[in-house]
């Protein structure tokens, strides 16, 4: 059985990394490589780097912010945002990436994916499917950063996606995207009922039992948030312990363990009672050593 993966996305915004809030208001938190360090020191799984700059804006390029963060990087990195061609996925993976994230190619181009995974392998290929509810019932896919609707269905794109070799699918509900009210669960099932494939799924997490909201749904092996890790007392070490309490396999291996902690119904830690707290004042806890 696979174990459950925190993972840390990253928007990059003219070099600058952001919170983002439902894809239209765009706060800094500071420089790629400084939030990379932040995530591997506080055991994350995976990282994610999505420049999702304006097209004409777009001065960084995907491939230098890789190069600038790989060397920082202890865990997989995946890296999307304006990625069209074949030439593209080889120079991203060539500056650092593990994978390529692609989201608009997915609906334009299909056949990118299928050259980038007959090339470097099913695994590095990332389908991004951006989504929220239609008014008239079910959802709706987009690309170009949320911008463009596309005919086919969040499920309906995620299927095409698989049968042209994509190995996983990350799907994001825009409307839940900085709201701290969890997963869109529906989105989810949606997706896990279509594809085969490992899905990653974004968008709203605001406590540590949102994410164990979704990990009930066969085929996520990735959980995945933005904003709500880049707060110190958010750690993907945190959720995990939240996460094991609950009967969810994760791994851990970071230097900070939580699993000898009590948590709240919502999943955050309890404060413990002063009589430990005295007792913990005098602990030394030894560097980790790698």
């Amino acid at each position: 059985m696979l174990k459950q993966r925190i993972v840390g996305v990253l928007l990059v915004r003219e070099g600058i990394v952001v919170q983002s809030l439902g894809f239209e208001r765009y706060l800094p938190v500071g420089k790629p490589a400084i939030a990379v360090e932040h995530l591997n020191r506080w055991g994350i799984d995976e990282i994610v780097i999505l420049d999702i700059s304006d097209d004409g804006a777009r001065n960084f390029g995907i491939e230098k912010i890789v190069a600038d963060v790989a060397p920082y990087c202890m865990v997989p990195l995946a890296a999307g945002g304006g990625i069209r061609t074949i030439d593209q996925i080889r120079d991203v993976i060539k500056s650092g990436a593990d994978r390529v994230v692609l989201n608009t190619a997915v609906a334009d181009n299909p056949k990118l994916i299928t050259q980038g995974a007959d090339r470097f392998g099913a695994q590095a290929i990332i389908a991004a499917i951006d989504a929220k509810p239609r008014a008239g019932g079910g959802y709706a896919a987009f690309v170009d950063g949320g911008r463009r609707a596309i005919k086919l269905t969040p499920a309906e794109l995620a299927k095409d996606a698989e049968k042209h070799g994509a190995g996983e699918i990350l799907i994001q509900a825009i409307h839940r995207d900085g709201a701290k009210s969890g997963y869109d669960l529906d989105l989810v099932a949606e997706i896990s009922k279509a594809v085969s494939v490992p899905i990653v799924v974004l968008g709203g997490v605001g406590a540590p039992v949102h994410f164990a909201a979704a990990a009930r749904f066969p085929g996520v092996y990735g959980l995945a948030a933005g904003n709500y890790l880049h707060y110190t007392e958010h750690t993907a070490t945190v959720a995990k312990a939240a996460l094991q309490a609950n009967g969810v396999v994760m791994r851990h291996d970071a230097y900070a363990d939580y699993r000898d902690f009590a948590f709240s119904d919502d999943g955050r830690l309890a404060k413990r009672n002063d009589a430990e707290l005295e007792d913990m004042f005098f602990v030394h806890y030894v560097d980790e050593v790698i």
